[in-house]
């Protein structure tokens, strides 16, 4: 790894040093204990679900699975880091690497799993409530205490240059996986075999994706959560869609693409370059202080723009947009906040932690907030033929060009999404 990255890292976690000793003092605390999680056996099974670590674990250490371990912040103290280290020979313990970071904090390797030393008032944050101790820990500190994880919550919306670097790394591994998954779709591949080409090109077990991987063909991409991979192929192909991320150091991809198939109709593969287009007008208008609200309603302007140019709708754009028909070709939100977490924290909250929920007309808008400087969100637009969002159209007076819908039906939808850094002036586009 890069020195400069290693330079970066230091300084991020000097500067959430600085910032959590803020925080205890704002809130009158003494320590903070931060638990990282673990992950929870299959009933009757020693089986465990799929993991990773509290995001604010994570903020620090820039590792997403480890377990049962705890960070300590103190005031005007060095960070003290408790790493569960069993001996076990049935699993490979948690190990750090040896890497500059690992010197900012005072490191406790713990044998057993441990209740974190606490001093004056305190607060722990994690999911503890399954712990044995936990009981103990509600005696000596405040459990989550909401106010706190809020303000913590809100360090996480704008991103250090360490934060941006990994995000950056993490999108170009997964820029890999997909070229990898478009050419297994050329050669006509099962959506599992696409599955495991991306999975081998961005060079990461099935386990380790920051979501479970969206590979849907045909009338599959029109599923907005596909989660089956169908073992054979389809006789025709009309379409692709791959939703799919990367984690490098705990902070998350999250990139979709949509392909034409060579049996799809003529008018699909000019849809999906239209909304390429609509997504890189819809970054050229970010910049600081841009309401996200507005920008998720340009783009439902651009879409009923596309739906009238490519047919689809035989009215005006305008009333496209007010009598609904957009949001039935398109119910999900333009983007959201990313990070350590794919739908990352505070998107759904004012800068000063007051509740921003999404507006009646959007409901699954996952950001509501003004942008920043140093945000990072997603720009996702789609176009979909959803067949129980359309059906209530079919029994009213618009004009909707139902030939055309159904001949495209089909190809399921399309959905593409970049990774959006927001910067001074503008924007920096990290999936390039």
């Amino acid at each position: 790894m890069s020195a400069t990255l290693y330079q970066q890292q230091r300084e991020h976690i000097a500067s959430l040093q600085r910032a959590y000793q803020q925080c205890l003092a704002n809130h009158q605390l003494d320590s903070l204990a931060i638990y990282s999680g673990h992950a929870r056996n299959h009933f009757a099974d020693d089986h465990a679900t799929s993991f990773q670590s509290y995001g604010h674990f994570i903020h620090w250490v820039g590792m997403a699975d480890v377990q049962h371990s705890w960070l300590v912040i103190q005031s005007n103290q060095r960070p003290q880091l408790y790493l569960y280290t069993p001996a076990d020979f049935w699993h490979l313990p948690t190990q750090l690497p040896e890497e500059p970071w690992v010197a900012e904090f005072d490191v406790h390797l713990c044998s057993d799993k441990i209740t974190p030393p606490l001093s004056g008032r305190a607060a722990v944050i994690g999911d503890v409530t399954e712990l044995e101790s936990a009981a103990q820990l509600a005696n000596v500190a405040t459990l989550q205490p909401e106010a706190l994880v809020r303000e913590l919550d809100e360090l996480r919306m704008t991103k250090s240059a360490y934060e941006i670097a990994c995000l950056r790394e993490a999108n170009r591994l997964a820029v890999a996986g997909h070229q990898a998954a478009n050419a297994a779709f050329i050669g006509a591949a099962a959506e599992l075999d696409v599955q495991l080409a991306y999975l081998a090109a961005s060079r990461q077990r099935e386990s380790e994706v920051p979501y479970q991987n969206i590979i849907g063909l045909n009338e599959h991409a029109g599923v907005l959560h596909y989660q089956h991979y169908d073992l054979s192929a389809p006789k025709q192909r009309y379409s692709l869609l791959v939703d799919a991320g990367r984690r490098f150091r705990g902070y998350c991809a999250d990139i979709t693409r949509t392909y034409t198939g060579p049996d799809a109709p003529s008018e699909f593969g000019a849809l999906i370059t239209a909304m390429h287009s609509l997504k890189d007008e819809l970054i050229a208008h970010i910049a600081p202080g841009v309401d996200f609200v507005a920008l998720h309603e340009k783009m439902h302007q651009g879409l009923a723009d596309i739906l009238v140019a490519h047919g689809l709708y035989n009215g005006s754009a305008e009333s496209a947009v007010e009598a609904g028909i957009t949001r039935a070709f398109y119910p999900h939100g333009l983007g959201h906040s990313l990070g350590i977490q794919v739908h990352d924290v505070a998107g759904l909250r004012q800068p000063d932690g007051t509740p921003s929920p999404a507006p009646n007309a959007h409901p699954a808008l996952r950001l509501t907030r003004p942008l920043q400087p140093g945000m990072v969100v997603t720009i996702e637009p789609g176009l979909y033929f959803i067949p129980m969002l359309l059906a209530p159209l079919r029994n009213q007076s618009h004009p909707v060009n139902w030939t055309l819908v159904d001949q495209l039906a089909v190809c399921g939808g399309i959905r593409i999404e970049d990774n959006i850094l927001v910067t001074d002036s503008g924007s920096d586009n990290l999936t390039q």
